[in-house]
């Protein structure tokens, strides 16, 4: 689950965390107060969404040769002038895709006297299985390009659980981000406070894109991007206040509510499939053979009849699917099962495109003879790759 800049940074400042002062506005009536509250005369209006790039961004509405989505105003009429035409507009940036997000609420925030720029990050490191910093000091640029053209520049400080943010540790960051004097001894304190936030609230990223150095020498978090594991929300009440359905698709709450793991993307071929692993290579195959999956979907390995049903109901209601796939290898989840939850949901809605199920495992002739008693106009595939040609040649 992710949330808000303005969110995660009022979130960080109760850890003791550097931030600027700001307001955030769901209305531009606001921004003339939110403004005059805060000390100026410089001030940044961000537009709140769940994506990056968005200084670089462009609002449908406004034309290729408008501001971006985080502006500097020199006055409260800027403040305002700007408020009013971002506020309910799409912007697109390069992670939001070309359909873009429309902005709901703004953040406008004290301007600030940035001497230099820095990236930081804590996230779970794969290879070490450490909650990990990742630093360098190119901040405010795209650090997947920094880590293409000049991975030297990125270090990675692993850190023991036990132990925590030792000194050493505090050294080994302040010489990745080249701080000395007052932004060294700020990053002794700001280095444990963000170790502490990650772990306690069971984050899975903590971004501070920039970190900045201030022209008198100590550090600000400028810029802070939060997600936080979603099998851990149960002991966060807090955090689940937070989160904002309207920065969500539609599919992707409704999923929610059956436990299913779904993923909307773009392509038009609808897949059920039980197993991330297996998801994963259905998705492979299908864009081997020419075609686009429209969703990513693990029904898990526990699934009812009602989650399948469901799942099922989640896929048609996407009106870029042309054709489903059905693909399910059974282990702890039965075949059986997959094939009642999809007879009861194609009952129920209907079967107005190309269907295609795989079966194999455990109760797979129960789960065949099911589907082939249902009278459903489903095509049968023996294994993954002759279900992949099927759904593509179906939906030619």
């Amino acid at each position: 689950m992710n949330i808000h800049e303005h969110q995660a940074k009022a979130l960080l400042k109760t850890y003791g965390a550097s931030v600027a002062e700001g307001v955030a506005i769901f209305s531009a009536d606001d921004a003339e107060a939110a403004a005059k509250s805060l000390p100026g005369p410089v001030y940044v209006v961000k537009s709140q969404i769940h994506a990056g790039g968005r200084g670089k961004g462009r609002f449908k509405e406004l034309g290729a040769d408008a501001a971006g989505g985080v502006r500097l105003a020199k006055s409260v009429a800027e403040v305002v002038a700007n408020a009013r035409e971002m506020l309910g507009h799409t912007l697109v940036t390069k992670q939001t895709g070309p359909s873009g997000k429309q902005v709901n609420q703004l953040y406008i925030e004290d301007g600030a006297d940035i001497a230099r720029e820095l990236y930081l990050s804590v996230l779970v490191d794969r290879e070490t299985s450490l909650v990990s910093f990742v630093a360098s000091t190119e901040g405010g640029m795209d650090i997947e390009a920094v880590a293409e053209e000049t991975p030297e520049k990125i270090h990675t400080i692993g850190i023991d659980p036990v132990a925590g943010v030792t000194d050493a540790d505090v050294r080994k960051l302040c010489a990745a981000l080249k701080l000395d004097g007052a932004a060294a001894k700020d990053g002794a304190d700001l280095f444990p406070t963000l170790y502490k936030a990650f772990t306690e609230k069971d984050m899975s990223l903590l971004e501070i894109n920039p970190l900045v150095v201030l022209g008198d020498g100590h550090l600000r978090v400028l810029d802070a991007k939060v997600g936080f594991d979603n099998n851990a929300l149960f002991r966060h009440p807090d955090v689940v206040e937070l989160r904002d359905l309207t920065e969500e698709d539609e599919k992707e709450i409704e999923a929610s509510k059956y436990d299913l793991a779904y993923v909307a993307l773009d392509g038009n071929i609808g897949c059920m499939v039980n197993g991330a692993g297996l998801a994963m290579a259905t998705m492979d195959i299908i864009k081997l053979y020419g075609e686009e999956p429209a969703n990513f979907l693990d029904v898990g390995g526990g699934a009812t009849t009602e989650k399948v049903t469901a799942a099922f109901k989640i896929i048609t209601a996407d009106p870029n699917v042309k054709g489903i796939l059905v693909n399910i290898f059974g282990g702890i989840m039965r075949c059986d099962v997959i094939a009642e939850g999809v007879i009861a949901a194609v009952k129920d809605v209907g079967l107005q495109v190309p269907l295609v199920v795989r079966l194999e495992g455990t109760k797979v002739k129960e789960g065949k003879a099911l589907i082939e008693q249902s009278g459903l106009n489903v095509i049968a595939a023996d294994d993954l790759d002759d279900a992949a040609q099927k759904i593509v040649k179906a939906i030619a």
